[in-house]
């Protein structure tokens, strides 16, 4: 009887990460064996998953793209389709597509350390099971819960009349012309739906119950046309991705180093837009420092000129209950509303929920700590692909697999079987991973790994550091270790 099929690699999620990484390998290790499972029907991750109104990326296509395949399209802040579009045309370019297992979830991991393998149990939608050894596993599932967001009740909400609708689990061909419409929320999504929805629906309000700093940035990045003008494409879509890269970063520092400053820039910003339509205060004025949590940003100033005229509006408020036909409000006012939706944010999940073990025991990834943001200690031969908190999530994801390809070539050079990053006896000082104050943050952090606070467990939120780390960084550092054992099946060599 022939033995088992050995991976190289299993990479769990089929969106922007997993198709990127399993591209990395093609570029970097094209000897490597992969199996790509994607427990939802089709590719895409969060751009397939969400369906409703306007949904688009809240960061520029500049940088959110592949740099080995960079966006060239005019257009940056885009829609879910596009982006979508693009992951699944890179897929297909680089023969990634054929590759992607749908509808087939890992449920469990658990390593071997004799072995040096992985074995990954998926469950497929017919139901049957099916186990696959690997050398190496990457997780692209972000981490984000994709069966749920946070969705609170309400009291009254079985009196209410309307429909209540969760942006994650929109109704096809839903139909809302006319209607008057409250999006309770006040995050991206929400500062993406009330646009979106205000030139069809009767009226929109965003019910929030505090304020988020919104910025607008142009759709179309001004300098599109000048620089294709002057520069080869390619070379183009390098200086826009670096430019995009730049004001980004230098945007998060001026807004950490001089909040008071950064704060007026924003209200100025919003304050032309809505002149005395809006208020500023209390609609516009967060009580935390920018960038304690998650700066929401707008295309075109489309939220603020559906507020100037009239059809959408803000209301700062906590709901008391849910009436027949509307929201009553603790300060006395009254919504009325024909449809609410509850824009209410979204739930962390770290690696999807799976199981882990190692040797036989159970591994609690609270009980871990981060290893330059993409691996954890005692979870050998394992990279979790997770973005930045402040900037485009591929600028990170994109770094890492292509560190993880250099430390493969590492291994090749020593003869080891098993890399791991490892404290040693005494363990750094924890903190949280990510450090944002957002509520979803804050109620789930407690179930992912820590961080500490210096390198190489610290979980840089920069990207410039993290690419002088990762491109002239040492690579067998010291915390990376790097072992044989006497029983694995040796690594396919990469082709030359």
């Amino acid at each position: 009887m022939d033995e088992p099929r050995v991976e190289d690699v299993v990479i769990i999620g089929a969106g922007l990460s997993g198709v990127g990484a399993a591209c990395r390998l093609r570029i970097h290790q094209p000897g490597m064996t992969f199996r790509i499972f994607e427990a939802r029907e089709r590719l895409g991750g969060t751009w397939d998953l969400f369906r409703y109104p306007g949904v688009r990326s809240d960061s520029d296509m500049f940088t959110l793209g592949y740099p080995f395949r960079p966006w060239s399209m005019p257009k940056s802040l885009t829609d879910a389709a596009s982006i979508k579009g693009y992951i699944e045309d890179t897929a297909r370019e680089y023969g990634v597509l054929e590759k992607i297992e749908y509808k087939s979830r890992v449920v469990e991991l658990s390593f071997n350390s004799d072995e040096a393998l992985w074995t990954a149990k998926i469950q497929h939608a017919d139901g049957s099971v099916e186990r696959v050894q690997s050398r190496f596993v990457m997780s692209c599932c972000g981490y984000y819960d994709y069966e749920g967001g946070h969705a609170p009740s309400f009291d009254g909400e079985d009196s209410f009349a309307g429909d209540i609708l969760q942006p994650q689990f929109w109704p096809e061909n839903f139909d809302y012309a006319g209607k008057k419409v409250v999006v309770i929320g006040s995050g991206a999504t929400a500062v993406t739906l009330v646009p979106a929805m205000a030139g069809t629906a009767g009226h929109v309000t965003m019910l929030q119950r505090s304020p988020t700093y919104i910025a607008s940035l142009p759709a179309v990045d001004p300098w599109f046309n000048t620089v294709h003008k002057l520069f080869p494409s390619m070379v183009a879509r390098k200086i826009l991705r670096l430019k995009r890269m730049s004001l980004g970063t230098l945007g998060y520092q001026l807004a950490r180093r001089y909040p008071e400053w950064f704060k007026k820039q924003l209200e100025k910003g919003i304050k032309e837009q809505l002149g005395d339509k809006v208020p500023l205060d209390p609609h516009f004025k967060p009580t935390y420092q920018p960038w304690d949590q998650r700066l929401c940003l707008v295309p075109d100033n489309d939220l603020f000129i559906d507020l100037k005229e009239g059809r959408a509006s803000v209301v700062t408020d906590e709901i008391a209950r849910f009436t027949e036909n509307g929201l009553e409000l603790k300060s006395g006012e009254f919504l009325e509303a024909d449809v609410v939706v509850k824009a209410t944010g979204l739930k962390l999940l770290p690696i999807g929920g799976m199981d882990v073990f190692v040797d036989g025991e159970t591994i609690k990834l609270s009980q871990t700590f981060n290893y330059k943001g993409f691996m954890f200690s005692h979870l050998p031969n394992f990279a979790v692909l997770m973005g930045y908190t402040n900037a485009s999530w591929t600028l990170k994801t994109d770094l890492a697999c292509r560190y993880f390809c250099k430390l493969l070539d590492v291994m090749k050079e020593k003869g080891a079987d098993i890399m791991v990053p490892d404290y040693g006896s005494t363990p750094p000082e924890a903190e949280p991973l990510l450090d944002l104050k957002s509520g979803y943050v804050e109620r789930s952090i407690h179930m992912f790994p820590n961080q500490g606070s210096e390198r190489p467990w610290r979980n840089h939120q920069n990207y410039m550091l993290d690419y002088m780390d990762m491109k002239f960084g040492k690579l067998d550092d010291g915390v990376m270790q790097f072992r044989k054992r006497t029983n694995a099946v040796p690594m396919l060599e990469a082709a030359e």
